[in-house]
């Protein structure tokens, strides 16, 4: 980054803080008590507004009955406290004023048995809006029932999901999606193939990050996803089930279960699913060819149907120990079995400059693949006083390991279909990743009433990719070393951080400053036709952020908000593979060793009106962006990734959600964005931009205490990706749900793409000598039944945010 700019944001750095100064804020504590006077573990302690009770802080008590509220302001408050099995309680006005704080022990009385049972009616809403990122609560939409976490993301504002699962954060790739604040750590395909296996029912929320806080790794130029899935944190044996059955064209299910058992000074948590999801992808591709001065030769046209059945076996279990009031130790065990077999059946027509068949070509690919993975995660926190000060240290290992095998038969035809020759071409792809790492950080509250979180990280990744390719002639295998090669990668990133937060009486503001330090060695071994190959990259980058909102009226009916972010994307390691393999007789797949990492500038101008519609204003400037790009060579169609020079993208987006009537609620998400890249590709230069608009609208409706509806779709317009122009495309859907056994259970249909128009079609452009273009027919419509029950007793604990890993996994490819 340059050093003056570097430079100034130190010093602007520097300035918040001295600014901190000028407002001081206090520490409020105290205790909360039950029958005969025992302390209350787990009571909730809310701090009102005197003036209108509008809601300022809340905090859950210890297992002494202490809790205490840090921040204050000098005001008059009120203190609100519940817990199940005592009655509310309420208190007489109260101030803050100059000095901490500590209220008299509050004692509550016990609610009277005979009383009849209180209900709760609250309900999240679909989307909540924060100062550093937009948080999705799944199970608000009926329509997320019996799907997966990719479909969760498809329903999300500002997102974006193709055919073959790349994932767009307001018309930018590189995304990086993270689980439980761990980074997947898989490519496109396997991250698309992941989410698949992982039932929407096993997730809590979705957070959008445009411009992560620096606590983050800075991987991910057009920001982070991260999905957190569900955990009990109650006392006694609690839990979920969450049942599914979907029918499409092809059948699927997504079922999981959540627990958790807390006793003593112990608490064990546990999420499971078991799925299986198969569909299709009717896939015809069109390309021609010319003379370099333009005249047309000849065409080929291919329609693939690839069918797909994917298992997914996903494990997660975890102990906390919470040692003292004061130390806490944890060990959470991740792991899956993701099976799949996909069935590949190709047929292809090659014609002349007269459009006349010259040949036909049948190809079979079916490919049988294990995916798995390990891991472990090793937490401690420390609490050094009552002020917040707190030191956590977390700890991973994580190990991936898969085996492909494919055979690719290829069978040539006459123009009178009559038989001309055979070809078969089995491969065995065995792949093992190693991923070490950890990282220590450190919170401190200032007495001047902001906060200062910093903390180190090193991460550690090891690859090795075998790919043994084999001619079959007469049933015996020869070795094939046009394909054949073995990849090793080795990847060291240090990083550090500081970031700090700060709320003043109108103005809220977070900023940081994220170092890191990378190191990249790659080494393909030769065979009898590849010479050795090797790579070393070094660099060093600063990436700053900031965040600033101001309330522009005490009501807080307008607010405005400011974001920057400076962000990287590493290629993913196979990708930087100097290799290339067959997806049939005429595509080929490549790697490419030169790849530059993307490195991009992002801004955003809110405006926020009665904590309902928030509308932003974005602009970045991302070089060297990694994506997709396409060359022809004779009749070999390669597809490999590449570095586009530039891609600047600007727009506007608006989130909102309202209320017309006291049974319907509408969400509204649209962004209108101009995406636009510049490079040169193969000596063809590429400089275009494009405005596309995007609408999701999802109206809910609640038609008694037990029945409610869902109406909702989406619609994006052309749409320009680097060398790919995709058409308009959109969908209907709609839902149903009842809520049974006294509200514990529930029943929810929907279907998806109602009227079947969720297909996707494109050109590829910017191809020397040819053209291109696509049409993919999807098992799009499907009809899902899902039934979910939970059951709970205990009191709510404080929830531990645990894991190490913060970007490494979003890059493995295999």
């Amino acid at each position: 980054m340059n050093q003056r700019y570097t430079s100034a944001f130190a010093g602007f750095l520097l300035f918040i803080l001295s600014q901190s100064l000028l407002a001081q804020t206090f520490r409020l504590s105290g205790e909360i008590q039950g029958t005969s006077q025992k302390p209350l573990d787990g009571a909730v302690v809310s701090l009102l507004n005197a003036k209108d009770s509008s809601f300022v802080k809340a905090a859950v008590t210890e297992a002494n009955g202490q809790f205490e509220l840090l921040n204050i302001k000098s005001a008059a408050y009120l203190l609100m406290v519940s817990n199940l099995g005592y009655q509310k309680y309420i208190s007489k006005p109260f101030s803050v004023a100059q000095t901490d704080a500590t209220l008299p022990a509050v004692v509550l009385v016990e609610e009277n048995k005979s009383l009849a049972e209180v209900k709760v009616t609250g309900k999240k809403p679909f989307v909540e809006t924060k100062i550093d990122r937009t948080v999705v609560n799944v199970d608000a939409l009926i329509g997320n029932a019996g799907t997966n976490a990719l479909e969760v993301l498809e329903k999300s504002p500002g997102i974006a999901v193709d055919q073959n699962g790349g994932i767009r954060l307001k018309g930018k790739s590189g995304v990086v999606v993270f689980v439980d604040d761990k980074p997947t750590y898989l490519s496109a395909d396997d991250l698309a193939n992941y989410l698949k296996s992982l039932p929407a029912g096993s997730v809590e929320t979705i957070e959008i990050m445009p411009n992560p806080p620096a606590k983050y790794d800075a991987a991910g130029n057009a920001g982070v996803i991260n999905i957190r899935l569900k955990k009990n944190v109650l006392k006694g044996f609690n839990g979920g089930v969450n049942l599914s059955y979907g029918q499409g064209v092809y059948r699927r299910t997504n079922n999981s279960l959540n627990f958790n058992y807390r006793i003593n000074k112990l608490n064990f948590f546990s999420n499971a699913s078991v799925n299986h999801n198969s569909t299709y992808q009717d896939l015809t591709i069109w390309r021609r060819y010319y003379q370099p001065t333009g005249e047309y030769t000849s065409a080929f046209t291919q329609n693939s149907y690839i069918q797909r059945n994917l298992g997914g076996n996903n494990l997660k279990v975890g102990v906390d120990f919470y040692a003292s009031k004061k130390t806490t130790l944890g060990v959470v065990l991740n792991g899956f079995y993701n099976p799949s077999l996909v069935n590949v059946t190709n047929k292809a027509k090659v014609l002349n400059a007269a459009n006349e068949v010259t040949s036909l070509v049948e190809a079979v690919s079916p490919t049988d693949r294990v995916w798995k993975n390990g891991s472990a995660n090793f937490n401690f926190t420390y609490k050094f006083d009552s002020t917040g000060k707190e030191l956590s240290t977390n700890a991973d290992y994580i190990h991936y390991q898969s085996t492909s095998n494919q055979t690719l038969t290829n069978t040539l035809f006459d123009p009178q279909n009559k038989f001309v020759s055979q070809s078969v071409l089995f491969s065995s792809l065995p792949t093992t990743i190693d991923i070490s790492t950890a990282k220590v950080d450190y919170t401190s509250p200032l007495k001047s009433g902001g906060k200062i979180e910093t903390g180190v990280k090193t991460s550690f990744i090891k690859t090795g990719n075998v790919a043994d390719f084999f001619d079959v002639l007469d049933g015996k295998r020869f070795p094939n070393y046009e394909f054949t090669n073995n990849f090793n990668y080795k990847e060291n990133i240090n990083a550090s951080y500081v970031n700090y937060a700060r709320e003043f009486k109108r103005l809220s503001v977070q900023a940081g400053l994220r170092f890191e330090n990378t190191t990249i060695k790659g080494h393909q071994l030769g065979n009898k036709q590849t010479k050795d190959s090797t790579f070393i990259r070094k660099y060093n980058s600063f990436f700053p952020t900031f965040y600033a909102r101001y309330r522009l009226d005490s009501a807080d009916v307008h607010q405005v908000g400011f974001s920057f972010g400076r962000r990287i994307d590493r290629p993913n390691y196979q990708d930087m593979n100097p290799f290339s393999y067959p997806l049939d007789r005429f595509t080929y797949y490549g790697g490419n060793p030169f790849l530059q990492p993307t490195f991009s500038y992002n801004f955003e101008l809110s405006h926020t009106f009665k904590n309902k519609i928030t509308t932003t204003l974005q602009y970045s400037l991302a070089k060297n962006v990694i994506s997709e790009t396409n060359e022809q060579r004779g009749t070999i169609y390669y597809s490999r990734p590449g570095n586009f020079g530039q891609r600047i993208s600007y727009g506007i987006s608006v989130n909102g959600s309202l209320q017309p009537t006291k049974w319907w609620t509408l969400n509204l998400y649209t962004e209108y964005i101009n995406n636009g890249f510049k490079a040169t590709l193969y000596g063809q230069k590429l400089d275009d931009s494009r405005f596309y608009w995007a609408v999701i609208p999802t109206n809910q409706f609640q038609l008694s205490s037990t029945w409610s509806a869902e109406l909702a779709g989406s619609y994006q317009s052309t749409f320009l990706l680097g060398q790919l122009l995709i058409y308009p495309i959109g969908s209907v859907r709609a839902g149903l749900s009842k809520k049974v056994w006294k509200n514990q259970g529930t029943i929810r249909l929907n279907v998806s793409d109602i009227f079947y128009t969720n297909q996707i079609k494109g050109d590829i452009r910017n191809i020397a000598n040819a053209s291109a273009n696509w049409f993919s027919y999807l098992d799009s419509r499907v009809v899902t039944l899902s039934l979910t029950y939970r059951f709970n007793k205990g009191k709510t604990l404080n929830v531990r945010q645990t894991g190490g890993s913060e970007s490494e996994k979003s890059r493995v490819r295999s």
